[in-house]
């Protein structure tokens, strides 16, 4: 007669497995989505930056008179 045992044994190791492989693959998306959104926040920091440098530049170009150094 033959045991029950071996069989639950695999299907527990394979629902073990495929749960596993199921969070690696939806943790791959949330790593995606934040490495996006940190891209994201960057571009725009780096314009804000951008536009303050221009600003800056602006103002001391009319201090002196419209002249460039």
């Amino acid at each position: 007669m033959r045991s029950a045992r071996p069989h639950a044994t695999r299907l527990a190791v394979l629902a073990i497995g495929l749960s596993l492989l199921g969070g690696a693959a939806g943790g791959c998306s949330t790593t995606q989505e934040k490495a996006a959104a940190h891209r994201a926040e960057a571009k725009r920091i780096l314009e804000q930056r951008e536009k303050r440098q221009t600003r800056r530049k602006q103002g001391k170009h009319k201090e002196r008179g419209g002249e460039k150094p």
